[in-house]
């Protein structure tokens, strides 16, 4: 099957461009995309702050829009008024903790966000026929959660493998992928999916695994691991994610999903203790160091998945995309990156929504 290469990207929508991947995923845009025009349609829910936003380069290029996915006639008049050529998916309810708790909202954002995205897009594009179809592209970005768990020595999951989602975040997921994948079959529209595993890095919100060991470790608290910690995931740095995603918009195949994943699978026990020695060596003074001796295991979450890991060699051979970054590597930047932003924890812990949230989900166990 032939690549389809496309012109250069020149008017992006990115959803969700306020938060955690979204906001990486801008600011490395605007870097390697020097004509790029970007529009970032963020709700501005818990997870998404405009303090990820702040010292983009070249933010004359960036424009934010204050919205949420699910309003078409937004969506509708963002395209039109800005003749998006393409549109990259990154809005979601995305924490599984979370989705137990409001599987609802889940449903919401994302599935009828992302039906509602398709239909205006399949307006715009096909029905309107306001840019020709080879220069227009919808990437969705999904999860490997949507395939469920792995058992110890099972093979990591390819885009064959059949969908098994086990909480209603991978379900919305799932649904999201299959309208996706529906929207090329029937309609012709241009879109491709990445499936990615756990992502880290800078600004992520710290209700995540990585970010709260981090900001728990430096003010002394307990570092707590659910269950026995033996829990397997595929880590990936947020900024090589980014170039995977950049990769495949421009280079790869209409109607393809392709893998993104960071090609190693420690336990959690070991990247809590890898994020120790991260913390010893970037802040040496630290009171709390060794940081080790606050870890602590808390009961397990219900439905917990125990292995993920995710198969790249298709990214890998087909567009020549691995990831760059080592575990401790994208670890040791992610705690120095924590250590000097000490104003951004500080801006989102003072949600009050975010500290019902720890409240709620770590303390009562």
């Amino acid at each position: 099957m032939m690549h389809n290469e496309r012109c250069a990207l020149t008017n992006v929508l990115v959803t969700g461009g306020a938060g955690f991947i979204g906001s990486n995923f801008v600011r490395y845009l605007l870097q390697v995309e020097p004509q790029v025009q970007i529009v970032n349609l963020d709700a501005l829910t818990y997870a998404g702050s405009p303090a990820n936003l702040k010292d983009l380069p070249s933010p004359e290029r960036h424009t934010f829009v204050h919205g949420d996915v699910c309003d078409r006639s937004l969506v509708d008049g963002l395209l039109r008024q800005h003749q998006i050529d393409t549109i990259v998916h990154f809005a979601a309810e995305t924490h599984v903790d979370r989705s137990i708790v409001y599987p609802e909202q889940f449903l919401k954002t994302n599935v009828v966000g992302t039906f509602t995205l398709l239909e205006a897009a399949r307006q715009y594009w096909l029905v309107e026929k306001q840019k020709p179809l080879e220069a227009v592209r919808f990437h969705h970005i999904s999860t490997d959660e949507v395939f469920g768990a792995l058992h110890p020595g099972e093979p990591a999951w390819t885009e064959t493998t059949p969908y098994a989602p086990n909480s209603p975040y991978s379900a919305s997921k799932a649904a999201s992928d299959h309208y996706v994948r529906s929207y090329v079959h029937t309609y012709g529209l241009p879109c491709s999916i990445t499936n990615c595993s756990n992502n880290y890095g800078p600004a992520q919100f710290p209700e995540k695994l990585i970010p709260l060991m981090i900001s728990n470790a430096l003010e002394g608290k307990p570092l707590p691991i659910y269950g026995d910690g033996q829990q397997i995931r595929d880590w990936l740095y947020v900024e090589d994610h980014c170039a995977a995603i950049h990769l495949v918009i421009a280079k790869g195949r209409v109607g393809e999903t392709y893998n993104v994943g960071g090609g190693v699978q420690p336990t959690n026990l070991e990247v809590v203790e890898h994020l120790c020695a991260a913390l010893d060596e970037v802040v040496p003074e630290s009171p709390h160091a060794p940081h080790k001796q606050l870890m602590k295991f808390v009961a397990d979450r219900p439905g917990h998945d125990r292995r993920y890991a995710i198969d790249i060699t298709k990214i890998n051979t087909e567009l020549g995309w691995r990831p760059r970054h080592s575990l401790g590597q994208g670890l040791q930047q992610t705690v120095a990156w924590y250590v000097s932003h000490q104003d951004w924890i500080q801006t989102i812990r003072q949600q009050p929504d975010y500290q019902k949230w720890l409240q709620r989900n770590y303390t009562k166990r």
